[in-house]
């Protein structure tokens, strides 16, 4: 008699564990459909690539390279967009391939639609044009690649042989050659020059031949 009521016991025992496992793996599998059913797709990279580095060349002749230490792809319906958020960095070249324009900043976004494509680097950009000692700095910088230039409505530094300029937004050809301020304020120029001083592109240049 005790043996069976023990053994009834038991079994009734073991019927809730049965029970009560059952409710928590199905709680579970709730818990994990649900989280599957709201992660957003679109946040999550279809492709990561790390330490990227891109050529474009004509005819065999440098024109241009982008080095970055992380890219993600991300897609949706209708857009396409690459973020670079560990540092982004392009060099543009010239026809005789002397380093002509470095940008470098913090962080890029190349979106892609169906009728317009468009790159944008922030975060402490730099601009360099090494043939002409001009250097810019800003916060946000655009690149229209249809028109070939490159422009920005935020605050904007610039140093070159004539002197300082600051001011708020700007524009120029994508290899920064010709940028303008376009509201410049608190700005300076050189007006004493030596008309025996030389602009010396140090990383284009080689130096005298010895013989």
């Amino acid at each position: 008699m005790f043996f069976k009521k023990r053994h009834s016991s038991i079994y009734i025992k073991g019927v809730a564990a049965l029970f009560l496992a059952a409710a928590i793996s199905f709680s579970s599998c709730s818990k994990e459909e649900t989280m599957i059913e709201e992660m957003d797709l679109t946040k999550i990279p279809v492709q990561v690539i790390n330490n990227m580095n891109a050529l474009q060349s004509d005819g065999g002749v440098l024109q241009s390279k982008m080095s970055a230490p992380r890219m993600e792809k991300y897609q949706t319906d209708t857009t396409s967009y690459e973020l670079f958020p560990e540092g982004f960095n392009v060099f543009s070249y010239t026809s005789e391939g002397e380093l002509e324009t470095t940008i470098v900043s913090q962080g890029a976004k190349h979106t892609t639609t169906k009728d317009h494509e468009e790159w944008v680097v922030y975060g402490n950009v730099l601009i360099k044009n090494h043939i002409k000692g001009e250097r810019m700095e800003t916060d946000t910088l655009y690149w229209d690649m249809e028109k070939s230039e490159i422009f920005t409505d935020c605050y904007v530094k610039m140093w070159s042989q004539d002197g300082f300029l600051q001011g708020f937004g700007m524009r120029s050809d994508e290899k920064a050659s010709n940028a303008i301020i376009l509201r410049p304020f608190d700005s300076y120029g050189n007006t004493i020059s030596d008309t025996n001083s030389i602009y010396l592109d140090s990383l284009n240049f080689i130096g005298p031949t010895l013989y």
